[in-house]
């Protein structure tokens, strides 16, 4: 397990700085200010049920999953059709959501287990981010990234 959570912290550093402000901006605040001031969120702001969308974003672009995912203020479950729920581990980070999900059975792999590492952020009303399934090394694309994309279920 340390080694999946040391991948995850590596992936959102990496969502995250790349999300930070303009290349070259010579007027940034000190990164003690940015932290500081970074906009922040919480499970209980999601709270409720959310329709939700990948797409690979390399690949078969046309290739996309459904799931529901559960959010209450102390946890996170995927739901996927015909599947039991599985929870996810959440982390926040400013204006960030980190989850890992798994290991579980993947939806595009039968009989293969996959684990996801997803980077959530609430724009206005969806919630969009990035999801890295690992695959076992035994498979030969092990890492399959893919944008989400979700509205609450009404």
């Amino acid at each position: 397990m340390r080694n999946e959570s040391s991948w995850c912290l590596i992936l959102a550093i990496g969502l995250v700085a790349g999300c930070e402000g303009e290349a070259g901006d010579e007027a940034a605040e000190s990164p003690a200010d940015t932290v500081a001031s970074a906009p922040s969120i919480s499970l209980a702001e999601i709270a409720g049920t959310w329709n939700m969308r990948y797409v690979p974003e390399s690949g078969d672009t046309r290739a996309v999953t459904n799931s529901q995912i559960q959010v209450t203020s102390e946890g996170w479950t995927l739901q996927l059709a015909d599947r039991a729920p599985v929870e996810g581990i959440v982390t926040i980070s400013g204006d960030s959501i980190l989850v890992i999900e798994g290991p579980y059975e993947s939806v595009r792999r039968a009989g293969v287990m996959v684990t996801t590492y997803s980077v959530y952020r609430l724009e206005g009303d969806r919630l969009v981010g990035t999801v890295a399934a690992r695959y076992p090394a035994s498979e030969p694309d092990t890492l399959l990234i893919l944008r989400s994309e979700g509205t609450r279920a009404p």
